[in-house]
């Protein structure tokens, strides 16, 4: 066991002991480090004034993605390469192609968000993608400007392709590789800090020990939901259990019959997978935050939140997926349907945590849509989050399960809507009788997102949506991906 984070930053390795467990990376940056190109804006992951690089290692190549440093706990660094805003410019102090592709096509205007949007194209930059328009509002989504000079941020990221430029990062590739497997070596990260502790094992079965040991302990993954609860809840996490250092749960199980997703993946691992399946659910998950939420949030810990208006549980009830909880070296698998008791409640006993879900794949003649409605496209909460699982025999409705959040305490089935489906074909009797069965299926509330009347009659216009899609014989997403190929 180790006491000491190590992490790669400018070309020298850090040691920290006795971190702070909840301190953020930004925070760290400012305050320790003096690097204070980074910038705090929201403080809860959704302007991307903070967005920072973290090179990982990944089946023995480098693999460098963007973050939200405000919300990033310091010891998720270990054994990975840090990249801020400073590490852009070359020794003799010329800007980087990102950097001057946004200066000739004037993309910076008060210049707060300017290093976010900067570390969120070079990371498009390192990756090499593809600089169409659409690609780049993907990778730009998590970064917000209050300046609305998004227009020129675009052409900056088509531009700076075609500029000259020395890369400092790129060229310390192969040093970098090596550093990185040297920290990796050694035993598991165990941080005291005095009243705070933390605890990075390495395996599945280290960490489900762990937990069962500790079952008060706080679980962290991509603290896209725990970081909000120290940079704006001010609570104090006294044990932290740190699920990120286990390799043997960051995997994919696919079969002819499902999709098995392990705790460790990230939103973005399961995305191609997930949507060259079911295309609607791609779609969704590319809304789901901006890129740098879905780099490091993951399935299992978005149903595992219990959130009534999370984005995933809603599709995973309707695919009727099924998920397992595991405690020492106990497991149970459960419906995730099954998992949603009340408010704030789950089945989910102390010492237990979820190991994987299960999606099934499609089934001859089944359809999946899915809608999420919300103020805006990009990076926002739903309001209301609609998924429907139709398996049609002929004309005919053979079954149907549909699911929505944020129309109850947690994520529901409209089991009277499914009772008027079913036997039925699509024409609007059928989906009338549906559509007046919703209002027993849900007593919506008013919120900030929206009022409870807005939310009924959402229901009703997504159902008949459905109804016109059938209609039409549409059976593509209804939004047109930005990423080249059936999600591959």
């Amino acid at each position: 066991m180790r006491d000491r984070l190590r992490f790669l930053m400018g070309g020298e390795v850090r040691e920290i002991r006795q971190a702070d467990p909840t301190e953020t990376v930004l925070n760290w940056l400012r305050k320790d480090a003096a690097r204070r190109g980074t910038k705090e804006g929201c403080g809860e992951g959704d302007c991307g004034s903070c967005t920072v690089l973290i090179g990982d290692l990944v089946d023995g190549d480098l693999r460098y993605q963007a973050v939200n440093a405000c919300i990033q706990f310091m010891p998720t660094l270990d054994g990975k390469h840090l990249v801020t805003i400073e590490d852009l410019k070359s020794d003799d102090g010329r800007l980087h192609a990102v950097q001057q592709a946004l200066v000739e096509e004037h993309g910076s205007q008060c210049g707060f968000c300017t290093p976010g949007f900067a570390m969120s194209l070079y990371g498009f930059y390192l990756n090499q993608e593809d600089p169409t328009v659409p690609n780049l509002n993907d990778a730009l989504a998590g970064n917000l400007c209050r300046c609305t000079g998004y227009g020129p941020i675009v052409k900056a990221g088509q531009k700076m392709f075609a500029l000259e430029s020395s890369d400092r990062v790129a060229a310390a590739k192969v040093d970098v590789i090596k550093i990185l497997q040297k920290l990796s070596e050694g035993g598991a990260l165990t941080i005291d800090a005095g009243k705070h502790r933390l605890m990075a094992p390495r395996t599945s079965a280290e960490f489900a020990s762990l937990y069962d040991a500790h079952p008060d302990a706080t679980i962290l993954s991509g603290g896209t939901d725990v970081g909000l609860w120290v940079t704006k809840q001010l609570r104090t996490l006294d044990t932290v259990i740190y699920l990120g250092s286990v390799e043997d749960l960051r995997r994919i199980d696919e079969t002819d019959a499902e999709i098995k997703i392990w705790a460790n993946v990230t939103l973005t691992e399961a995305l191609p997978v997930l949507g060259a399946c079911y295309p609607e659910y791609g779609e969704l998950l590319r809304r789901f935050g901006g890129k740098q939420v879905r780099n490091v949030g993951t399935l299992c810990g978005n149903v595992a939140n219990g959130s009534p208006i999370g984005d995933n549980p809603p599709v995973l009830i309707a695919l009727n997926a099924r998920m397992s909880l595991r405690r020492a070296d106990a497991t149970r698998e459960i419906a995730v349907e099954d998992f949603f008791i009340d408010y704030g409640v789950q089945d989910r006993k102390p010492g237990e945590y979820v190991e994987w879900v299960a999606i099934p794949k499609p089934r001859l003649n089944s359809d999946l849509f899915v809608y999420k409605i919300s103020k805006r496209f990009d990076q926002d909460i739903s309001a209301v989050c609609g998924a429907f699982r139709i398996q049609m025999d002929g004309d005919r409705i053979e079954d149907a399960r549909i699911a929505f959040g944020g129309m109850a305490a947690t994520p529901k089935r409209a089991f009277g809507a499914e009772q008027a489906l079913a036997g039925g074909v699509w024409d609007d009797e059928t989906a009338k009788r549906a559509m007046d069965a919703l209002a027993d299926d849900f007593k919506p509330i008013n919120d900030m997102r929206a009022t409870a009347r807005y939310r009924a009659k959402v229901t009703c216009n997504l159902l008949k949506k459905v109804q016109l899609r059938y209609a039409a014989g549409v059976s593509a997403p209804r939004l047109t991906s930005s990423m080249e190929g059936p999600y591959a």
